[in-house]
């Protein structure tokens, strides 16, 4: 694990063998909020589609489905309300349960959660349960058991993974620290203005240490001496020892161990494989597709054999890709057609099986006879790609610029409007390169032969005009004065 600031940005990463597998940019400006909690207010609820906004002191109002609201809610602090649905004008506390992505605002719940490092505090819940990754109906068994002791009536609890190896005390010590959480919420809510946080999840590093199983990992390098100190003091009184090493280089960390050239490839559609095939990544609001291609891999003599390798080295990359580059939602993989339904059958549960060592929830569906295969991954936040790039002023999001032919085509409409006007010449501003695609192939030669004859059209280049960016002004004035670099169409 990697720990480091720049500036007010959190950054965080876990390799595996020299690899990334995950990177984690928690933005000063405050843009991650899941599992924050707030106190909003109900502005708007839609009947038809059982749901409210919520103001809660962001940008943009908050949505809250029917679902996530108890059945028996607290409209008003901690009490629970005499009824299911909210009311415009009701103040609640909220919490974040997935951040605002591109235009949507942030997923709300009022079912709130407080996650620790063995268990799952749900206040408002009436049961426990064990995580789907504990197997054996025996150990399931005796961690439900576990599970109803600490509840005493108090809310519910979720036990996770980790809780498998921990003792009734240690997990006593845990439930009651949660609980702790929650009250100081609960305070913190009754003399809260709406709009004010009442309880901040963990930011990024204290949520990795708290998630993973630190006896899988080697080392924990930290960049920051404040995270180091912080860390170690926790390190200290849980009892552990070793793994934390303060990097104090004089190049970067992240360059120093060559993360900031892996994670600068995220932002890449395209992804080599080791075998010289490849993967293209399309993301559009909904869903991920993903296409596999063979590239400058040609195998053996079977084709199917080649199709069938290629494949399955597709599957392992595609679960590392997805898990570091934080792709939720729908995921939609165009294999390479394969003949043998065995082969497509050991692809689909190869890609089930990667797809197993990432923390958020995959479900994966089969591969259908085209080579497709769906799955989808828990979404909390913006993807990766998302978070280290903004939108193109030029393309406006498209991916592309406009070719040189139709711009040109553009400053001919414009030039024609200027003329229609009533104006005898037409001042154009254009990109030099621009201009320099219209002199060389004679764009507007025939019409300043034919309907422009007698007409006069200044081009004036500028080396640094965006390609698609030009003026077009008309003028009747006998005498202009130009730069020195204008060119006159005759």
């Amino acid at each position: 694990m990697f720990f480091d600031f720049f500036g007010e940005d959190c950054f965080a990463a876990v390799t595996e063998n020299g690899k990334l597998v995950e990177f984690h940019l928690d933005e000063g400006s405050g843009t991650e909020i899941s599992g924050n909690i707030y106190k909003g207010r109900v502005v708007n609820v839609l009947e038809g589609m059982q749901a409210a906004f919520v103001s809660f002191g962001q940008e943009k109002n908050g949505y809250l489905y029917a679902g996530d609201i108890p059945v028996e809610t607290a409209a008003a602090g901690c009490e629970p309300p005499p009824r299911l649905h909210v009311q415009v004008g009701d103040e609640v506390m909220v919490q974040v349960s997935k951040s605002p992505i591109g235009n949507k605002g942030a997923r709300l719940s009022m079912c709130l959660s407080f996650v620790g490092r063995n268990l799952i505090y749900l206040p408002s819940a009436n049961f426990c349960a064990v995580s789907h990754k504990i197997e054996g109906e025996e150990v399931r068994a005796e961690l439900m058991a576990l599970c109803e002791q600490l509840r005493a009536g108090d809310g519910g609890f979720v036990l996770r993974t980790k809780a498998r190896t921990a003792g009734l005390a240690v997990l006593q010590e845990e439930a009651a620290y949660l609980r702790g959480l929650y009250q100081a919420a609960c305070e913190a809510y009754r003399t809260a203005s709406v709009g004010d946080i009442v309880y901040r999840d963990a930011d990024v590093h204290a949520r990795l240490l708290r998630d993973f199983d630190l006896s899988d990992v080697d080392t924990i390098t930290i960049g920051d001496e404040q995270t180091y100190r912080r860390v170690e003091e926790a390190f200290r009184r849980a009892g552990r020892k070793g793994k934390l090493v303060r990097y104090v280089g004089g190049r970067e960390m992240f360059d120093f161990y060559r993360l900031e050239e892996q994670v600068y490839r995220l932002i890449s559609h395209r992804v080599e494989l080791e075998n010289g095939a490849y993967l293209v990544f399309d993301s559009t609001e909904a869903l991920t597709a993903i296409d596999v291609n063979t590239g400058r891999f040609i195998g053996g003599k079977e084709l199917e054999d080649t199709v069938f390798e290629t494949n399955l080295l597709a599957a392992r990359e595609i679960a590392r890709q997805v898990r570091l580059r934080n792709i939720g939602g729908i995921v939609v993989v165009d294999f390479i057609d394969m003949t043998s339904s065995a082969h497509r059958a050991a692809v689909a549960r190869e890609l089930e099986r990667c797809l197993r060592e990432d923390r958020a929830k995959c479900n994966v569906g089969p591969m259908s006879e085209l080579g497709l295969i769906q799955f989808t991954r828990k979404k909390f936040k913006s993807d990766n790609v998302a978070m280290l790039t903004q939108k193109c002023p030029h393309c406006g999001g498209s991916g592309a610029v406009l070719s040189d032919s139709y711009i040109a085509f553009r400053i001919q409409i414009a030039v024609k409007r200027c003329f229609a006007e009533g104006y005898e010449a037409a001042i154009v501003e254009l990109n030099a390169g621009i201009l320099a695609y219209i002199l060389a192939n004679r764009r507007f030669t025939p019409l300043m032969r034919g309907e422009w004859k007698g007409k006069r059209v200044y081009l004036i280049p500028h080396r640094t005009y965006h390609e698609e960016r030009f003026t077009v002004r008309g003028d009747n004035d006998p005498v202009l004065t130009l730069p020195e670099n204008a060119q006159l169409l005759y």
